[in-house]
């Protein structure tokens, strides 16, 4: 903490002081004493730090901008993707937006929608999306994504490619220079049959990047399963994936794979906030 003390300079013994200056101390003593000057202190406090989630809630502020009345809107699911949702049902509340539609990528996410009053639908009625707003798990310098670590990568995939935009929110610790570089999980969904057929297949595609491939499992211990009742084996990669386009194809041409997540060429713009406030990324 810096700390600047400034101390007054001393006055001239002039009459017109001395006078100014027993005036000032009769009104508080009877006797001329001599006084200790102040010390004054002045202190600069630095703002505290932002929070991830500060940083997730000043990036869904800024999406949802995109939003006008009378939209279908694909909602997208994760912890930042909620931080839209709530900003849209209180506009909503408020009446700054009016005759939305949703159509929502997860159960949670629906359940969160209709508490807020969100008007609600689904790719059989609407299925063409004026934007879908959602977060991603990784950002590379193309714009490409890893998502579905929270689990929806199917829904999302779905509702985000039916939408004529489609706008990503993210903070600035989830770019990276290539797919797979984060060392975290990129997900793919597969049927619950012959699952570990899959994963081992899934890991030798990718030993080249020292890939670890794991069955998602609850707390419990149990195996994840998906809104669609599939599971999900994560992909942990050493180095980031070479080419990603090649990649997606190879994967969904394994029997018994549903979806994966790298959602490659879909996004139409990113905005990431971080410590110095919030960048828009565009093609």
């Amino acid at each position: 903490m810096a700390t600047l003390s400034l101390l007054s300079p001393p006055k001239s013994h002039s009459l017109s002081s001395l006078h100014h200056r027993n005036a000032l101390s009769l009104r508080t003593s009877s006797t001329l004493t001599p006084r200790t000057r102040p010390l004054l202190s002045i202190r600069a406090f630095s703002a505290p730090a932002l929070t991830q989630d500060d940083l997730k809630k000043l990036a869904a502020d800024k999406a949802v901008d995109y939003v006008k009345s009378g939209m279908v809107l694909g909602l997208g699911t994760g912890s930042t993707a909620a931080f839209v949702v709530a900003k849209l049902g209180h506009l909503l509340k408020t009446g700054q937006l009016s005759d939305i539609v949703g159509v929502p990528t997860s159960k949670r996410t629906e359940e969160q929608a209709l508490s807020l009053g969100i008007p609600l639908s689904v790719l059989d009625h609407h299925p063409s999306i004026d934007l879908a707003i959602d977060g991603a798990d990784e950002v590379d310098p193309d714009l490409n994504l890893v998502k579905g670590r929270g689990g929806a990568l199917l829904r999302e995939k779905m509702v985000e490619a039916a939408s004529d935009k489609f706008v990503v929110v993210v903070d600035d610790t989830k770019l990276v220079n290539g797919l797979g570089g984060s060392g975290l999980a990129m997900p793919v969904e597969v049927v619950q049959f012959c699952w570990k057929y899959n994963l081992v297949r899934l890991q030798e595609l990718f030993k080249e990047e020292g890939c670890e491939a794991k069955l998602r499992l609850n707390p419990d211990g149990k195996p994840y399963v998906t809104d669609n009742s599939n599971y999900i084996v994560d992909l942990y990669f050493k180095t980031p994936i070479k080419d990603s386009i090649a990649a997606g194809k190879e994967i969904s041409s394994f029997e018994g794979v549903v979806e994966h997540g790298l959602f490659l060429d879909m996004a139409t713009a990113v905005i990431i906030a971080g410590k110095d406030g919030v960048t828009v990324k565009t093609k």
